[in-house]
C-alpha cells in the first residue's frame, strides 16, 4: 500500500508525437480526465486515481512535449494530492529524443536506462559510464534542481540486449554512486515479470544495496494510490424432474472455473485476477500483460484443472409417473468469454516497466490512446 503508480507514455517501439501545442494540451486534458485527477464517463480504473505520468519516448518527435507537461502541471497545481512527472531517457547524454524536453520542463525523477555502450557492463570504463553527466544535468541544467536520477537496469539477461549485471555487482555500483552523487535516487529495473522470473532479482538487488538508499522524487505532500479489484462469481443451479444414475456423474479437476473468463493476450491483469487457459484455472501473481499462463515469465499460478461435472444423457431416465418424481440438481462449470473492461486502441502499446526504490515500489498500469500510451512496470529501490 502507499505505492506510487504512474502512467508511462511511449515505449521502445512507440513513435508518438504532437503536431501543435494545442494538440499536446488537449491530450494532457484527456490523460488528466481518464487517469489522474479529472473526471470522465470513461475511467479505465474507475475511481482509482494514478499519481502522474512518465515519458519513455524512444521514437517519433518530442516537439510540444513541454506543453503537454505544462498542462499536466497546471491541472495538478490545484489538486489536493501530489502528482509526479518522470522520464526514462537512454543513458547517452543528451538523450536523442528527450534531451530538449528534459531541459525545458520540470521533472521529479529520471530513470536513465543504462544499456547500450554506456551501459552497466561498461561501468569500469571511464569513457562509457556517464552518471556524472546526468548528475551535473540535475544540478546545473534541470528546471527542478531537486530532481533525482535513477540507474535503470535490465532485470535479467533477456530484458535487454546489453547492460545486465548480477545483483551483487549492481548493488556495489549503487553504493558507489550513492556515495559520490547527491542526485542519486535509486535503482529502476525493467521489468517486473523479468525480475520475478529471475529469482526475484529485485529483492536480491535491494539486499545488495543495503541501507541508506537515495530518497524518493521530491514531493510536497505524500502521494498514495489505492487500487481495488472486484471478483465476480456466478453460481448456476438447475433443477429438472429426472432421475440420474449415480454412476453417470464424474468430477474432474480441482479448480473452480465457473464464470471465469478465458485468458486473453490483449488484456492487462492485476495480481489476484483469475483466468482459464487450456482447461486449467490460473491466478495472476502480479500485474501482467501478454504473459501466457504456464509460460516462462512465471506470472501465473496453476490452480489445477477446472471442475467439471459430466452427466451422461444415456443414463438419464424420465420418471414422471403420477404423484412421483425425482429432483436432480447438477452443476456444470461455465466459462464466459468476457474480458475485463478496458480501453482498446489499434495504436496503443500496453507493456510493463518496473522501478525499484528501497522504500517504494511502483507499478505502472495499462492504458490506451490514439497517440500510443505505453504502460510500464518499474521497481524502484
Amino acid at each position: 500500500k502507499g505505492k506510487i503508480v504512474t502512467l508511462s507514455l511511449g515505449g521502445a517501439t512507440g513513435a508518438a508525437s504532437f503536431s501543435s501545442d494545442a494538440q499536446a494540451q488537449d491530450f494532457a486534458d484527456t490523460i488528466w480526465n481518464l487517469f489522474l485527477g479529472g473526471s470522465s464517463s470513461t475511467r479505465p480504473f474507475g475511481a482509482a486515481v494514478l499519481d502522474g505520468v512518465d515519458l519513455d519516448i524512444e521514437g517519433g518527435g518530442t516537439t510540444y512535449y513541454a506543453s503537454f507537461i505544462s498542462r499536466i502541471r497546471s491541472h495538478a497545481s490545484g489538486a489536493i494530492k501530489q502528482y509526479y512527472v518522470t522520464a526514462a531517457p537512454q543513458c547517452v547524454y543528451p538523450d536523442a529524443y528527450l534531451g530538449t524536453v528534459l531541459n525545458a520542463a520540470a521533472f521529479d525523477a529520471v530513470y536513465v536506462q543504462y544499456n547500450n555502450f554506456c551501459g552497466l557492463q561498461n561501468y569500469n570504463n571511464a569513457n562509457a559510464w556517464d552518471f556524472g553527466l546526468w548528475d551535473n544535468w540535475a544540478k546545473t541544467v534541470a528546471v527542478n534542481k531537486n530532481v533525482k536520477v535513477y540507474i535503470g537496469a535490465p532485470a535479467s539477461s533477456t530484458a535487454a540486449g546489453s547492460g545486465y549485471v548480477d545483483a551483487a555487482t549492481l548493488g556495489s555500483i549503487a553504493k558507489a554512486t550513492r556515495a559520490t552523487y547527491s542526485s542519486f535516487g535509486g535503482i529502476m529495473l525493467w521489468d517486473a515479470s523479468q525480475a520475478y522470473a529471475n529469482g526475484r532479482f529485485d529483492s536480491a538487488v535491494k539486499s545488495a544495496m543495503g541501507a541508506g538508499t537515495g530518497s524518493n522524487p521530491s514531493t510536497t505532500t505524500q502521494a498514495t494510490t489505492t487500487l481495488s479489484t472486484t471478483k465476480f462469481t456466478t453460481t448456476t443451479k438447475s433443477t429438472t424432474a429426472t432421475s440420474i444414475s449415480p454412476s453417470a456423474t464424474t468430477t474432474v479437476g480441482t479448480g473452480n472455473c465457473a464464470s471465469v473468463a478465458a485468458w486473453a493476450s490483449n488484456v492487462a491483469y492485476v495480481g489476484g485476477q483469475q483466468v482459464t487457459y487450456n482447461g486449467h484455472l490460473w491466478t495472476a501473481q502480479w500485474w501482467t500483460y501478454g504473459d501466457t499462463p504456464g509460460g516462462s515469465a512465471g506470472v501465473w499460478t496453476d490452480n489445477g484443472a477446472c471442475n467439471l461435472k459430466l452427466v451422461a444423457t444415456s443414463a438419464i431416465s424420465a420418471s414422471a409417473s403420477a404423484g412421483h418424481h425425482t429432483t436432480a440438481t447438477h452443476s456444470v462449470a461455465f466459462v464466459k468469454a468476457v474480458s475485463p473492461a478496458s480501453i482498446v486502441s489499434s495504436k496503443a502499446s500496453v507493456g510493463a516497466r518496473t522501478t525499484l526504490s528501497q522504500s517504494t515500489t511502483s507499478h505502472s498500469a495499462a492504458s490506451a490512446s490514439s497517440l500510443g500510451v505505453h504502460s510500464s512496470r518499474f521497481f524502484r529501490f
